[in-house]
């Protein structure tokens, strides 16, 4: 099985298929011209950014490369995590943070110590495409999951308010927006799982067919990750939610509605 180079203009016609979309933004009225040209503007020069930037880590795979590239993966994907969403509280961004970097770097860690096992842990060719492809689907649970649980406190808020009202603790009163919350985080994960590789191929199965590894390998390292991916997201939902229903309920039983506000 052979690999193809793909050249220059290989991906210039790939990319001009961008231009269907233009053109539905145009004929629909939606406005999304300037948004789909940045947007692919932005894919190309970080596609290739981290591409060049994955080459010279390869090339010097010490830990002290390794780690923090996979530290600045981490942090950027806990800050997009917490700028999503219609509404934000004081102390968003260190619950999305400490949520996608405790769930993420804990089942990558399983992943790399007691399944694979690799060694070194930190070996670039694994510990970085497992954690990236972790990350991406767990900051997508954790965003869900602090949209929605904003949302049913925001539109619930006489009935929490009523619980409390009548003697019922804090837990009791937004219990209801926790499940609400945590199920949001976790569908879509679990309806990637349903349909993999019925309706989609995953893009780490996929990259190792053409790369010409045998797919039944390829196949035993994505139901590894996508198990890794779904712990993961699981764990980072349920602690993001759980960290926004502390900040906004006091110790004393009292719904902080005052500290959601509005994004601009």
């Amino acid at each position: 099985m052979n690999y193809h180079d793909l050249t220059a203009l290989d991906m210039a016609i790939a990319a001009s298929l961008i231009l269907i979309n233009g053109a539905l933004s145009l004929l629909l009225r939606l406005g999304l011209e300037r948004q789909l040209l940045w947007a692919a503007v932005r894919t190309v020069v970080q596609l290739l950014a981290i591409g060049y930037l994955l080459g010279w880590v390869f090339e010097f795979a010490y830990w002290y490369v390794v780690l923090p590239l996979m530290c600045a993966m981490t942090l950027i994907a806990g800050l997009s995590a917490a700028g999503r969403g219609r509404r934000t509280y004081r102390g968003q961004r260190v619950d999305s943070i400490l949520s996608v970097w405790g769930s993420s770097w804990l089942v990558t860690a399983v992943g790399l110590f007691a399944v694979i096992r690799i060694h070194p842990w930190y070996e670039p060719q694994y510990a970085i495409p497992i954690l990236g492809m972790i990350l991406g689907n767990t900051l997508t649970g954790v965003s869900l999951g602090i949209e929605r649980m904003t949302q049913e406190l925001t539109s619930g808020r006489n009935t929490i308010e009523m619980i409390l009202a009548l003697g019922g603790s804090r837990w009791e009163a937004a219990q209801e927006a926790i499940r609400q919350a945590v199920r949001a985080g976790m569908i879509p994960t679990l309806n990637q799982m349903t349909v993999v590789g019925i309706v989609s191929l995953p893009g780490m199965m996929t990259g190792q067919v053409l790369a010409g590894e045998s797919p039944v390998d390829a196949v035993r390292y994505q139901i590894v990750i996508m198990f890794l991916i779904a712990a993961a997201s699981a764990l980072g939902t349920v602690g993001a939610v759980l960290l926004t229903y502390r900040r906004l309920f006091s110790k004393s039983h009292r719904f902080l509605r005052d500290r959601l506000q509005e994004r601009a």
